[in-house]
């Protein structure tokens, strides 16, 4: 009851991230988040193929403005609701996650993959540059790694992915759930509103100047203090015993 999994499940499709697709994951995204049950969200994928970014037949049609409007915004709504929600969003990829799926795996907050998984963003093969999933990876790699996938295409392998922070471990195929548990299990040890705030801290100061990050986070950690759970935490501590946390 701590952790809910979100799977995507159109493998003949390759997973794509169609309009249908990505209106059903922010609805799995936002279900009950506040409830204190909840403490990780998991996106896994049925099939080879994780997720092969947006349905290309929904953008074939160079008339529809306003439908190919939608499915950008919808994409970056999720992609940004992911860093918003309270709890930890981790990615379990087995397999290729490309563009829009890739984009997908660099906006989760952890990134557990299997050795045979592959990342790319091939759209400047097929004259649709992958500007929105630059956002997630310049986000999370090194520029000169970033603009080398984005201007050739050509894949990461999961060993290079972990080299260069796009993902957090990479495990044979065979550990990949279990890893991804191990992970999920050692967060639900934690208090939810704690977490909640840390992970809301985190993405904050990521954007700010030095000094005003240090000053915002100098806040924060006086605002912990006075959370139930930031005091129950200490007290436990000096008292050598584990925390009951209220959440």
């Amino acid at each position: 009851g701590f952790y809910r999994n979100i799977i995507l499940n159109n493998p003949r499709k390759r997973n794509a991230l169609s309009l249908s697709m990505l209106q059903s994951l922010r609805e799995d995204l936002l279900h009950d988040v506040r409830s204190k049950e909840l403490r990780v969200i998991i996106i896994s994928a049925e099939g080879p193929v994780f997720c092969s970014g947006h349905d290309l037949k929904e953008l074939s049609s160079e008339d529809d403005v306003k439908h190919h409007s939608q499915v950008f915004e919808i994409c970056a709504e999720v992609m940004t609701l992911i860093q918003k929600l309270p709890v930890p969003v981790i990615a379990q990829v087995n397999g290729l996650a490309t563009a829009a799926g890739c984009q997908l795996v660099a906006s989760c907050d952890i990134a557990v993959a299997s050795e045979k998984s592959q990342f790319a963003t091939p759209g400047v093969n097929i004259g649709l540059f992958c500007s929105t999933p630059a956002v997630a990876l310049g986000r999370s790699l090194p520029r000169k790694v970033a603009l080398e996938m984005l201007f050739t295409g050509e894949p990461l392998s999961a060993q290079e992915a972990l080299m260069h922070g796009l993902v957090s471990k990479v495990v044979p195929e065979a550990k990949l759930e279990e890893e991804t548990m191990k992970i999920s299990q050692k967060i639900c040890e934690s208090s939810k509103s704690v977490l909640a705030l840390g992970k809301a801290t985190f993405y904050r100061q990521m954007t700010q100047d030095l000094d005003t990050a240090y000053k915002m986070t100098t806040q924060v950690m006086v605002d912990n203090l006075t959370l139930r759970d930031g005091q129950e935490g200490i007290e436990a501590f000096i008292q050598k015993r584990k925390p009951v946390w209220s959440h």
